[in-house]
């Protein structure tokens, strides 16, 4: 679980970090990071941030188009043959 979270944030903070990365290219000069985000564009950052987030969120999510109520039995050899992995009732 905390993968995830960890992932989530990352993908939400990259914009902010590839700026902070950008002005420390760009400016020959370091003045410290926290006047570099007070003159950042912190709100342009945050919208970015939970956009590619929820972009990431809706590409890498588990679609198993399976029913609710139903099992999902995984992959097993039955007669020396592989037999793929299917959903049954749950009551099955």
């Amino acid at each position: 679980m905390i993968r995830i979270v960890v992932e989530n944030l990352f993908v939400f903070l990259l914009p902010t970090l590839l700026y902070i990365g950008w002005v420390a290219f760009v400016r020959n000069d370091w003045p410290g990071l926290f006047t570099v985000l007070k003159a950042a564009p912190l709100a342009n950052l945050f919208i970015s941030g939970a956009v590619m987030m929820l972009i990431a969120l809706l590409v890498f999510s588990s679609r198993t188009g399976h029913r609710p109520g139903e099992s999902y039995v995984p992959p097993s050899i039955e007669h020396g043959k592989l037999s793929p992995g299917h959903s049954v009732p749950a009551n099955q």
